[in-house]
């Protein structure tokens, strides 16, 4: 259960302060490269897009959870780099996310690679698998679409 102190915040990479990037890309990096040990350049250059977002979970200090939200060519949302600090794990902070990841997309379609044993958590989010299991850095994927909702 989210302590009264916890919320959600948003923002593009301009709006990032230096230090609050750090304490993201370092949550990322010590789960997705060192816990998960896959070594990958997790800076790709997408941060810094003007139409990602960056959404975290914060309790006042180091972020709890993350996940950002990249602007793909064809006006598709694609949700990524969804993360949960491992003390922080089994506290409903990844699904908190989510739902307010959802609102920030709005009605338009939006894909995900989704960790195979993931799946459940993302179906339960509206994410249908959209084909087949792949393997990266030794982890089963699975891609999946949340297609837009007519308003």
């Amino acid at each position: 259960m989210p302590s009264q102190t916890t919320e959600i915040r948003t923002a593009s990479f301009a709006d990032l302060n230096a230090r609050t990037f750090h304490d993201l890309l370092k949550l990322r990096i010590d789960v997705f490269v060192v816990e998960q040990n896959c070594p990958y350049p997790e800076l790709d250059g997408r941060d810094v897009e003007p139409g990602t977002r960056h959404l975290w979970l914060t309790d006042g200090g180091a972020p709890l959870a993350y996940l950002r939200i990249l602007a793909d060519p064809d006006g598709t949302a694609r949700i990524g780099r969804v993360v949960v600090a491992p003390a922080a794990r089994g506290g409903g902070h990844a699904g908190r996310l989510m739902t307010a990841a959802l609102e920030v997309v709005g009605n338009r379609p939006c894909v995900l690679d989704a960790q195979s044993h993931l799946v459940a958590f993302y179906t339960r989010h509206g994410f249908a698998v959209s084909g087949p299991e792949y393997v990266e850095d030794g982890i089963p994927h699975t891609p999946m679409r949340r297609d837009g909702i007519d308003v």
